[in-house]
C-alpha cells in the first residue's frame, strides 16, 4: 500500500508543480518528513531532487512542444543556479532535522506572503528598454510574447535560487517563477516553462552532490515510484497550464504553502 500512496502522491504532485513551473519538492519535503519522521534531512533531499529532476524533464518535453521555453535564458541562469544547488547540498548535509525544519518552514512562508501580495504581477507586460536582453517567442498556438531582462540581476538570482534548492531539496522553481515574473517582468507562461527547464539542470546538478556524498543509495526505491507517478502527472500538469488563471494558481499555492510551513515550524518547536 505504501508504494501505490508513493506513486499516488508522486502523480498530484507532478502535475500541480508543472501547472505551477515548479519541481514538486516544495511539497515532497513535508510530506516525506511526515511519512518518514526518522530519515535525515539529507536522504529527504535526495528522494526529493531525485523526483524534482525527472518530473522537470518531463515536463520541459512536454513544454518544449508547446515551444515556451527560453532555452538561451534558461542556458545563461542554470549556468549560475548549478554551483549554487552542488554548495546548497553540500550544506544540507551538516544541518540537524529541527534546524533544517526550520529554514524551510521560515523560506516557505517568506515565499507565500510575497505570492499573496503581488499575485496581479504576472498580469503585467514588460516593456523593451535600452541595455536589456531582448526576448521574443512564439508558442505553438501563435501567441506571441514579447519581454526584456538584466542578464547580470538575472544571473545573480539564478545563483541565490540554486542555493536555496540544494540546501532545502526542493528544485528551485517554487522560486524561480515568482523571481522571473517578479524581477525580470517574464510573461507567466514562459516563465513556468522556462522555469522547468532550468528545474532540470539545478536538481541534476544537486542529485549527483548527493551521489557522491552517497546518501541517494537510501532512498533510491522510494524515489523511484515516486518519480514514475510525477512523470506522468507532469505531462497533465502542462496541458492544464494555458487553461487556468495564473493568478488564482499563485494565489491557492500561496496558501498551501503557508498551511505546510506553519505546520514544520510547529514540529521543529
Amino acid at each position: 500500500m505504501i508504494w501505490l500512496l508513493l506513486a499516488a502522491i508522486g502523480l498530484a504532485v507532478g502535475a500541480f508543480s508543472t501547472l505551477i513551473g515548479a519541481g514538486g519538492g516544495f511539497l515532497l519535503v513535508p510530506i516525506l518528513l511526515f511519512l518518514y519522521p526518522q530519515e535525515s534531512p539529507s536522504t529527504i533531499t535526495s528522494i526529493t531532487l531525485t523526483v524534482a529532476f525527472l518530473n522537470a524533464l518531463s515536463g520541459s518535453a512536454a513544454y518544449s512542444r508547446l515551444k515556451r521555453i527560453d532555452y538561451r535564458s534558461g542556458l545563461l541562469f542554470s549556468i549560475a543556479s548549478a554551483p549554487g544547488a552542488v554548495i546548497g547540498a553540500t550544506i544540507n548535509t551538516m544541518l540537524s532535522r529541527n534546524v533544517f525544519q526550520v529554514v524551510f518552514g521560515t523560506c516557505l512562508i517568506i515565499v507565500a506572503a510575497y505570492l499573496v501580495i503581488r499575485p496581479e504581477r504576472l498580469k503585467t507586460g514588460p516593456v523593451i528598454s535600452a541595455g536589456r536582453t531582448a526576448r521574443n517567442i512564439t508558442d505553438s498556438n501563435g501567441n506571441a510574447f514579447s519581454y526584456s531582462f538584466s542578464l547580470p540581476i538575472g544571473m545573480a538570482i539564478a545563483f541565490v535560487v540554486g542555493l536555496i534548492s540544494g540546501l532545502l531539496g526542493i528544485g528551485g522553481g517554487i522560486m524561480e517563477v515568482p523571481a522571473l515574473t517578479q524581477f525580470l517582468a517574464f510573461p507567466a507562461h514562459i516563465a513556468t516553462a522556462t522555469s522547468q527547464f532550468l528545474v532540470t539542470m539545478t536538481s541534476f546538478a544537486a542529485v549527483i552532490a548527493h551521489v557522491i556524498s552517497g546518501y541517494f543509495t537510501e532512498g533510491f526505491r522510494r524515489a523511484a515510484v515516486l518519480s514514475v507517478g510525477a512523470i506522468i502527472g507532469a505531462q497533465f500538469g502542462a496541458r492544464l497550464s494555458h487553461n487556468i488563471s495564473g493568478t488564482w494558481i499563485v494565489r491557492l499555492l500561496a496558501g498551501a504553502l503557508a498551511l505546510v510551513a506553519v505546520r514544520l515550524l510547529i514540529a521543529a518547536f
